[in-house]
């Protein structure tokens, strides 16, 4: 049996008449800079995150790299982030000339541990007060613990960038007076950066990305920064870049829009289906600890659909012969990420080369991605757990 990573084949095969009728609706308008389909866009992205406002741009990188570039972050300046993540997230940190503050990640989300953060943050209080902005990252399609980041926002009065690539939809619940409200991934901070990159759950058709925001005023730089820093066209009050967001693209991601919450709940169907196959496996907690659904506890919601589920990551012992006895048998996996932030080339600095990260570096070095995209069969999903019981216990 082939059970690949992803297969965007069945998704397309679906909506190809519509995505046609759009691309060529764009093509015979000859309007191919921003207009009509990204306005559009960026009205139904903002209201599906509960924000105000929507900017579309070229990727998820070029979301992080404008919002940086909106706050006027720069040489000198720090930025407070997690060491496991995607490149880009400390990539355009570098960009702009700062450099990342990395903490490390809870144990159970993998995403930016609170306590490290308020640690991080007193301690830069004391010595000058340079970190100008926090990047927590909503990994996986899981929100980090924004409560206790949005706290500690208003107390260092350090604005919060949102990284979530790889959440649209997911959620946090937010308790006060006794009472939860779930609020949406990129209504939360200043900010929230989105990647429409194919594999995304609300993938197009190349790179795309949007920043969303409830502040007006950030909303204007940032479009003024998309496009080289021009207002009106032509005058150039800052230096931004060329960050705006083909209208092809924005076409077919309002089409996908509409279909996204079934997609959602495909992923979590497929999600549940994987944690009881491994438990009928006895799989569970030796040798496979399978990912956690924090937030369920906290709300105390236990049937709430706040995580998207990007990627299912399990974390297994002897992971890169699994990952290749799986390979062998025709199931696509992937790892993210083989390494940390603080680990990468890059960063030559020793400072950088002694940072330790315990949490993030065994991550790295035990997780695996499944696939678990909507349209998979129970019987694929079966067959991954089983080989992967083949493999520790044989047979």
């Amino acid at each position: 049996m082939n059970v690949p990573l992803l297969d965007l084949k069945p998704q397309l095969a679906s909506l190809r008449p519509q995505i046609l009728e759009a691309v060529t609706r764009v093509i015979d308008s000859t309007g191919y800079i921003l207009g009509k389909e990204v306005n559009e866009l960026e009205e139904k992205i903002a209201r599906y995150s509960e924000a105000a406002y929507g900017v579309g741009v070229s990727s998820g990188t070029d979301a992080l790299l404008a919002s940086l570039m909106s706050l006027d972050i720069g040489p000198g300046d720090l930025v407070l982030t997690t060491p496991y993540t995607f490149f880009a997230t400390m990539g355009t940190v570098l960009r702009v000339g700062a450099q990342p503050v990395f903490v490390d990640v809870e144990p159970d989300s993998l995403n930016m541990d609170p306590q490290r953060a308020a640690e991080a943050l007193e301690a830069d209080r004391k010595a000058g007060s340079r970190i100008k902005a926090m990047i927590p990252v909503h990994l996986y399609g899981q929100c980090a613990d924004m409560q206790r980041i949005m706290d500690l926002s208003r107390t260092y009065e350090v604005p919060v960038i949102e990284d979530a690539a790889q959440a649209i939809g997911a959620e946090f619940p937010f308790e006060e007076n006794g009472a939860v409200t779930w609020r949406r991934a990129g209504s939360m901070g200043l900010c929230g950066c989105f990647s429409f990159f194919p594999s995304k759950n609300l993938g197009g058709i190349g790179d795309g990305g949007m920043i969303t925001t409830s502040d007006k005023a950030f909303a204007d730089i940032l479009k003024s920064n998309r496009n080289h820093g021009a207002e009106p066209k032509y005058y150039h009050s800052r230096v931004g870049g060329n960050f705006r967001l083909d209208p092809i693209q924005a076409a077919v991601l309002s089409i996908k829009l509409d279909y996204l919450e079934n997609w959602h709940a495909g992923r979590r169907r497929n999600a549940a289906s994987y944690r009881q196959l491994f438990e009928d496996a006895g799989l569970i907690g030796a040798p496979v600890t399978l990912p956690t659904e924090v937030y369920l506890r906290k709300a105390g919601a236990e049937q709430h659909n706040h995580h998207i589920y990007n990627q299912f990551v399990i974390h297994v012992p002897q992971r890169d012969a699994l990952r290749q006895f799986l390979q062998e048998h025709s199931i696509g996996c992937e790892i993210y990420y083989p390494l940390c932030l603080h680990q990468q080339e890059c960063l030559r600095s020793k400072t950088f080369k002694a940072q330790s990260f315990p949490v993030a570096e065994q991550a790295a070095a035990n997780s695996l991605a499944l696939p678990i995209f909507p349209e998979l069969h129970h019987d694929q999903l079966a067959y991954v757990v089983e080989t992967i019981k083949r493999f520790y216990h044989g047979g």
